[in-house]
């Protein structure tokens, strides 16, 4: 049965059959000082707030075994998944694949692209290393959550106006139904923030829904309720 949350621009519908929980990139060099985000000049501590509330979404995902998945943006070693017009972006000692204080900034296995110790992946949630801002370039995870059935997404992580809404956008031009959940996103610019989410929600909901944790905590606690 579905479970009304409620959201802007109205109330999302979820199916908890189909759902998925993705949480796109809170990785260490965009979150913690010293990391490649406060090396670009960017105040990291603007997205610490998302961490407890993306705690929060993992704990309801995982008490009722719904799927979660989890991106970094990562290139291999070599590079050879990183075009030019990306790598070359930045002053020398800055750029993907460049020694940080993480190690090398962007590539896969290395400090800096680990996931947060808090938000850390468990035993059976899915990891995804995209070598572009959204999540389904190059990855094949839009093959892996058809074979999943999964219809609808639940959207946290960094930044708002980039990978994740790159991220939402390409899931709904894929025809998933996107659930942006406000808390547990974040911009080292509020103001990109807030006109991201606008952007999403505008329309009737052109690119998805957005909505309060405290409202999918207690839609999801009166359906445990009526079970």
């Amino acid at each position: 049965m579905a479970i009304s949350v409620p959201a802007r621009p109205y109330d999302f519908s979820l199916d908890p059959r189909s759902v998925a929980l993705v949480v796109i990139d809170m990785q260490r060099d965009f979150i913690e000082p010293g990391g490649f985000g406060a090396v670009l000049g960017n105040d990291v501590s603007r997205l610490l707030p998302a961490i407890p509330a993306v705690a929060r979404l993992l704990e309801l995902f995982r008490a009722r075994g719904w799927p979660v998945i989890h991106t970094r943006e990562a290139h291999r070693p070599d590079l050879s998944d990183c075009p030019p017009a990306k790598r070359l972006r930045g002053a020398p000692g800055l750029r993907i694949g460049d020694d940080g204080a993480m190690g090398r900034i962007l590539i896969a296995g290395e400090p800096g692209n680990q996931i947060v110790p808090e938000l850390a992946p468990v035993k059976g949630e899915i990891e995804i290393d995209k070598p572009g801002k959204g999540m389904f370039w190059a990855t094949g995870l839009h093959e892996r959550l058809q074979e999943m059935g999964i219809t609808q997404l639940v959207f946290a992580g960094v930044t708002t106006e980039v990978c994740v809404q790159t991220s939402m956008r390409e899931a709904n031009d894929r025809g998933y139904e996107c659930l942006l959940i406000e808390e547990a996103t974040e911009s080292y610019f509020p103001e990109f923030k807030a006109a991201a989410i606008e952007m999403i929600v505008a329309q009737g909901g052109i690119v998805g829904w957005a909505a309060g944790i405290a409202g999918l905590e207690q839609a999801l606690s009166e359906e445990v309720a009526h079970a």
